[in-house]
């Protein structure tokens, strides 16, 4: 009897282990699967266009998706595809349009704002990459470097640059820089000084950007630095107001048509805006190319009469649309990507794998616009999976 029970006890731990062994090996064959599954989906994000070409500079939705530009092809992003897809932050109502945008906006006078309507949804983003109901995704694009710009002093306008990049501060990198300083002109409307030239940062990864003719105190002004070391590029900005808040809001109307509505924010006083527009590409050698934009003055008003005004994008390119507007006789600067990359917006699109067993992660770097990031992508498993030993 003795020798039964022993003989029970043993195999029963020995079924136990066995038991062990076996749900090990299948967790670790699942988790090699949602790997695998990961690297399939960013060689699929990042080595197709999706279908058709260009569909990130139409309204409609693609019947194939993928992010690669087709004009640059390789580890090539388009910038128009990446500005389609659906914010996770809170989205904006706008009421005049009775339409809520996704919202990308950022600190510092950085603004995108696109429709719900027309953005791209993790949703239809799944459905095309065939993972709806087996896995989950998440993608981060990131710039790889990080550009910091703050005020030393105001008059005259005195700013420090700090580049950083792979965790550690850029030595030697090329500065680029343009400065756009909304001013009084002899119409009711602000004229825009630009101002620009080159630098290159010290041994601590910085470098000081002196204006001795312009009162960084009295007016509005927006500034873009672009950086570049070794292949990679990367770009900051910063913007100082007179005002309290934005107080005109841009709102993408159309992508195909490359409309946008310029909105009166409402806040504050309802005074009358007059604006001055203005649109800026990115050249080859990372100078920006200033675009006439047809009605590029006007007004705005809240509430009543022009709630918004509408100018229209002059080309297909991806650029920076720069507003200076002035309210009684203070001034402000809001600046609008089109195209993520020329203000160096990240993008974060999908699920939340917050609840999820185990993630598995990709890591690619690639351009936007000539513009360097890293592309995260995150993947895991939506199923069930039955453990060794558990009942059906």
């Amino acid at each position: 009897m003795i020798s039964l029970v022993a003989l029970v006890t043993v195999l029963t731990v020995s079924i136990g282990g066995y038991s062990q062994i076996m749900g090990a090996a299948i967790k670790y064959q699942q988790n090699h699967q949602i790997a695998m599954k990961a690297n399939e989906l960013a060689n699929a994000l990042i080595l197709s266009t999706g279908y058709p070409l260009g569909w990130g500079q139409s309204n409609n939705t693609p019947s194939a998706f993928g992010l690669q530009d087709p004009e640059v092809g390789g580890y090539s992003l388009s910038p128009f595809s990446i500005q389609r897809l659906l914010s996770p932050q809170a989205q904006v109502y706008y009421n005049e349009t009775d339409l809520w945008y996704s919202n990308n906006s950022l600190d510092w006078g950085g603004s995108l704002l696109v429709p719900v309507t027309n953005a791209v949804n993790y949703t239809t983003a799944a459905k095309l990459l065939g993972t709806n109901g087996s896995y989950g995704f998440q993608l981060t694009i990131t710039p790889t470097l990080n550009i910091s710009i703050s005020e030393v002093d105001l008059n005259p306008l005195k700013l420090n640059v700090e580049v950083k990049g792979l965790g550690r501060a850029l030595r030697g990198a090329t500065l680029n820089y343009f400065l756009y300083h909304a001013i009084p002109s002899n119409y009711s409307f602000p004229s825009i000084e630009v101002f620009s030239g080159t630098n290159q940062t010290d041994s601590t990864g910085s470098a000081v950007l002196l204006f001795s003719s312009v009162d960084g105190s009295q007016y509005a002004y927006s500034i873009i630095v672009y950086a570049s070391l070794s292949g990679l590029t990367g770009v900051g900005y910063y913007s100082r107001e007179t005002v309290t808040n934005n107080q005109i809001i841009p709102f993408v109307e159309n992508f195909e048509n490359r409309t946008v509505l310029l909105a009166h924010s409402w806040d504050g006083s309802p005074a009358t805006l007059h604006f001055n527009a203005t649109f800026f590409i990115l050249t080859q050698n990372f100078d920006l190319s200033r675009i006439q934009l047809a009605n590029s003055s006007g007004l705005v008003n809240s509430g009543t009469g022009y709630p918004y005004a509408r100018v229209q994008i002059p080309t297909q390119d991806a650029g920076i649309l720069i507003v200076a507007y002035r309210k009684e006789n203070d001034y402000g600067i809001v600046m609008m990507p089109w195209g993520v990359s020329t203000l160096g917006f990240p993008v974060t699109f999908g699920g939340d794998s917050s609840s999820a067993d185990w993630v598995a992660i990709e890591l690619r770097q690639v351009t936007v616009s000539k513009i360097s990031y890293q592309v995260k992508l995150a993947v895991w498993s939506t199923k069930d999976f039955q453990q060794w030993g558990n009942n059906p």
